[in-house]
């Protein structure tokens, strides 16, 4: 299984699939469509006849029930194909590390990077693993093709094990999760499932049934401008209102300067002339009442900025992205105790955890199909130190194989 699931993601990581959040096309990249055709042909060919890919890039199928009874609730596993903008993920060369031993990895595509012990202590429990990474130059993509590459090589394994008595299981593999577009076009109804769990996690183990909720805010300002050649007195240049809020910003309330359950307000862009600036701001809490206390401070801080600049003026646009899909996995305990109990049965310790982030199951929670997280191995995501173990996607195999029997045999 280690093998399959590894050679499956060895193929998988070298076609680009980065997402790109100024494309207003579902997918945002049509490159993203070049993974989902391989994935329906692989597919196919282990059996599942109805998969297909839609014109969204979105890449469906169904593993049929193999038992009698039935009153068993249709499980949906469902990744993400598209990579993050974050870094560049053009021209993929996978590293495979065959029995790791210990130490420092020293990426060989750009000798000064280094996976360090001291910056990633989940290696210490990798020895002896087979470790992949990139090269150096790009991310890897185990953020999520990891997940893919589990999900299609545990529909392999229950389809050639028709002895396994499961109910039916759908398949879901979305583009655009990486812009926060994952699931804006999924149909649902098409889909027939009564809940799902995302393979897009990190630590072996691992079930997450908590996220941040998120929103992203919009600064639009319009200064006054004038030849700066007679400007005293009169001009009032947007750029340096912009980075007036950005200096105000609290320093403490940063990605970089959080942890554990604090949330950020985080500058994500910026851009203008003498005229005109916008500022792109993400905000992050896990409650409703911390993302809106950081909405307010925000806006106080903007307010504060342009009253020393009475010409201009500025618009504040808040647009919500995703919210704490606790909320509703709360309502529905057992959806995450048979996830701890796979993972168990799978031979983990289980942990449970919060993700200082969102997936695809944020807002399919709240679309009506309640969505927890599962470990996928990765980890570094978005970086060109991202890595992953192949016994721990093949552990991940496994969880999915439990999962599918547990709900039958509870039903």
């Amino acid at each position: 299984m280690a093998d399959s699931v590894t050679d499956r993601f060895l193929r998988y990581v070298v076609i680009d699939t980065q997402s790109d959040a100024k494309s207003p096309t579902q997918p945002s990249t049509m490159k993203q469509k070049d993974l989902g055709r391989l994935l329906v042909e692989e597919l196919l060919a282990i059996g599942v006849s109805d998969a297909h890919l839609d014109e969204h890039g979105y890449v469906y199928g169904t593993i049929p029930a193999t038992t009698t009874k039935n009153n068993v609730p249709v499980v949906c596993f469902t990744a993400h194909m598209d990579t993050a903008p974050d870094f560049s993920g053009t021209g993929v060369k996978p590293q495979v590390i065959k029995n790791y031993q210990g130490g420092n990895i020293q990426l060989v595509g750009d000798k000064t990077q280094f996976i360090k012990v001291a910056e990633h202590p989940v290696l210490k429990d990798l020895i002896g693993h087979d470790i992949v990474t990139s090269d150096g130059t790009t991310l890897l993509g185990a953020d999520d093709k990891a997940g893919i590459a589990e999900i299609i090589s545990a529909a392999e394994f229950l389809i050639d094990n028709p002895d396994i008595k499961h109910g039916a299981i759908r398949i879901l593999f979305t583009t655009d999760e990486e812009i926060g577009r994952g699931v804006d076009k999924v149909d649902l109804k098409k889909l027939g499932a009564d809940f799902a769990y995302t393979l897009d996690g990190e630590t072996a183990g691992t079930i997450e049934d908590e996220t941040f909720s998120a929103d992203a805010v919009e600064i639009d300002i319009k200064g006054v401008a004038i030849h700066p050649g007679f400007a005293y007195g009169k001009m009032e240049n947007a750029i340096r209102i912009a980075g007036a809020i950005i200096d105000g910003l609290p320093k403490d309330m940063a990605p970089e300067t959080t942890k554990g359950r604090d949330g950020f307000i985080h500058p994500t862009g910026i851009s203008g002339v003498m005229e005109k600036a916008n500022l792109s701001f993400i905000i992050r809490d896990f409650t409703e009442e911390g993302l809106k206390t950081k909405e307010a401070l925000l806006e106080k801080i903007a307010g504060e900025v342009l009253a020393g600049y009475p010409g201009s003026s500025y618009t504040f646009t808040v647009k919500e992205q995703y919210r704490n899909m606790k909320v509703v996995l709360d309502k529905h305990p057992e959806i995450v105790e048979f996830a701890v109990e796979a993972i168990r049965r799978a031979g983990m310790e289980p942990v449970r955890g919060s993700i200082r982030g969102g997936t695809d199951g944020s807002r399919l929670s709240f679309m009506g199909l309640p969505c927890p997280n599962i470990f996928a191995g990765g980890h570094a995501f978005h970086s060109p130190l991202e890595f992953v173990s192949s016994q721990d996607m093949e552990k991940a195999v496994k969880t999915i194989v439990e999962l599918a029997k547990l709900w039958e045999e509870r039903a």
